[in-house]
């Protein structure tokens, strides 16, 4: 990672560690060792937006989730937690990003026109870590797992309507995360499949199995086994490079042989609900 790599991630780490809070510009110039005169126009250059613009985009993003993910926040109170100071406001800034008031995205998201200008921050996180090897792999067993799964199939944009429907799931049937684990199985690489043909596993640990259900949920079983683990913290913007890392450069410099079992994601902690820096993921890979 570059000097200006380093200085410009602690700058996104401290936005997101904030956003409940009035910004200071002086303490992101001081993170970024940069003075008030360069600071403004090497963010752009940098990042690819205005830091007025970043900010306002990780605002909407979590304002996102919160309407898709977290029903039981009414709107209102999701626009003044992200620093607006109306409901009209709120709906206005959020319609001119997503094509959609609050409302309707809240009952159909559509992530399309939002993905397109949130483009230069996911571009930023990726090239922050491409090529990064400073990961710790830990070789651990992993216990045979019971899980109760939503197949999504489709369009990866799609995934969030299978999110979605498979909280509700959780609420009727008592699994919050605080009692039952999440996964995430994937199958598929999204940049080189086909959007129909992506398959991705949304699950969660049961002690028991489920009966069948109008949802469309199904048993599975996370096999015991040995696994290549990363426990990475932050965004799922950049995870698609430790999958990518573990993958090849762990597995040609270790020699280890993969299981017929796809990777999968443990969500130990969750975006709404803690800050996207301090969101927490242990990917696994089964190996022999």
């Amino acid at each position: 990672m570059s000097d200006y790599q380093g200085r410009f991630e602690k700058v996104i780490n401290h936005i997101e560690a904030n956003l409940d809070s009035e910004l200071d510009v002086d303490t992101l110039c001081k993170l970024a060792y940069l003075s008030k005169y360069h600071f403004h126009r090497q963010c752009s250059a940098f990042i690819g937006v205005s830091v007025i613009r970043l900010i306002r985009l990780l605002r909407l993003k979590r304002a996102a989730y919160q309407l898709a993910y977290r029903k039981h926040e009414k709107v209102l109170d999701i626009a003044l937690a992200n620093g607006y100071e109306s409901h009209e406001a709120f709906s206005r800034i959020f319609k001119k990003y997503f094509e959609q008031s609050p409302s309707e995205f809240r009952k159909e998201p559509n992530w399309d026109p939002w993905h397109l200008k949130y483009e230069p921050i996911l571009q930023l996180r990726k090239d922050m870590m491409s090529g990064d090897t400073n990961f710790n792999v830990e070789v651990k067993a992993f216990p045979e797992t019971l899980i109760a799964v939503m197949e999504h199939r489709g369009a990866p944009n799609l995934v969030g309507h299978s999110i979605q429907k498979f909280i509700e799931w959780r609420k009727r049937n008592n699994l919050p995360p605080s009692k039952s684990k999440t996964f995430n199985l994937v199958y598929d690489d999204p940049n080189v499949t086909a959007p129909e043909d992506y398959r991705f596993d949304i699950a969660c640990s049961v002690d028991t199995p489920i009966a069948a259900n109008d949802f469309g949920i199904v048993n599975k079983v996370i096999p015991a086994g040995r696994c290549a683990v990363v426990r990475h913290m932050g965004s799922d913007d950049s995870i698609g490079e430790i999958v990518s890392f573990l993958y090849t450069t762990w597995l040609t410099n270790t020699g280890a042989e993969l299981r017929d079992f796809p990777i999968y994601f443990e969500r130990v902690s969750f975006f709404p609900d803690v800050p996207e820096n301090e969101m927490i993921t242990d990917i696994y890979l089964p190996i022999e």
